[in-house]
């Protein structure tokens, strides 16, 4: 098999497996919405118009775990449960480098201290290419480099033109390029990190920001899959114990959602809120990190 070839089956592999995630988005919303009242399996399924058996199967193969272990991680005080050793969690990731189940080895960052002036620049000189793909939490907006994930934004009903108006203006001098047969590596990777899954390869990140920035999503990408921090850890963590609400603004300009894991700081209190995409999304993310966590030991 020449490299074309091989590539070109990669490129629809991915394609499929994004088209896959629709059910599965539907049914997490679905979930979310009516965690209190404990759907079954059947109404789940019913929802998403497909067979018990067969939403089983799409379902874990799209979340990485069952719906009915999803359901059970969406129940009230998990979060507070996880929390319990918060701090100590991220003190044990910094001791230890990039956390190995993040598998986010080639970070690539471009900031003030590296390259003089990049920041100011804002992409110049730089090509994103992008597209729009469905995944297990919704459709998503993608942009990358050559280096890699520039951009990874949850797309509400309709609102792909606005979220492509942000990646704009956060690299307002880079050329855009529509390009789904490049994104769809990027979001078969992105999405089997997501899960907790195996990476054929490192996936690369290409972000731009200031410093502190720079710093705070450092930070976010050493705790634990799974794991949940407060803005007061991270804070403590970067040697500014004061800094939480620099440390929340930072956290909440993250411009890779999932894989710059800014979905885990939480408040102290465990109250899950303060999402860019919108709490009911986070406690998803979080159900399903959790929940795989516990699958796999």
């Amino acid at each position: 098999m020449n490299e074309i070839t091989r590539i070109r089956q990669s490129v629809r592999g991915a394609a499929q497996r994004s088209d896959g995630y629709a059910p599965v988005a539907r049914a997490i919303d679905y979930l979310v919405e009516n965690f209190e009242a404990a759907p079954s399996l059947e109404e789940t399924a019913a929802e998403v118009g497909l067979s018990p058996q067969h939403f089983q199967r799409v379902f874990k193969a799209g979340a990485g775990v069952s719906p009915k272990r999803f359901l059970q991680y969406l129940a009230a005080g998990e979060a507070k449960r996880a929390m319990a050793s918060g701090g100590s969690v991220l003190d044990a990731s910094f001791a230890a480098g990039l956390s190995g189940p993040s598998r986010l080895h080639d970070l690539f960052l471009v900031s003030e201290a590296m390259t003089p002036g990049a920041y100011r620049k804002k992409g110049e000189g730089l090509t994103i290419r992008y597209a729009s793909v469905n995944g297990p939490f919704g459709a998503a907006l993608i942009g990358a480099t050559d280096k890699g994930v520039a951009w990874l934004s949850f797309l509400g009903a309709g609102d792909e033109t606005a979220q492509l108006g942000e990646m704009r203006q956060d690299w307002p001098a880079a050329r855009f390029v529509h390009d789904r047969d490049f994104i769809a590596p990027f979001a078969s990777r992105a999405f089997a990190a997501a899960a907790n899954g195996q990476l054929d390869q490192p996936l690369g990140l290409h972000v731009q920001g200031t410093n502190f920035q720079l710093k705070v999503w450092e930070a976010l990408l050493k705790i634990p899959f799974g794991g949940l921090v407060t803005y007061g850890d991270i804070a403590c963590a970067l040697g500014s114990p004061r800094a939480s609400r620099a440390v929340g603004a930072a956290v909440g300009s993250n411009m890779v959602s999932l894989l710059i894991p800014c979905h885990r700081v939480i408040l102290s209190s465990g109250i899950i809120h303060k999402y860019r995409w919108g709490a009911a999304r986070k406690k998803a993310i979080l159900a399903m990190e959790q929940a795989v966590c516990a699958a796999t030991g």
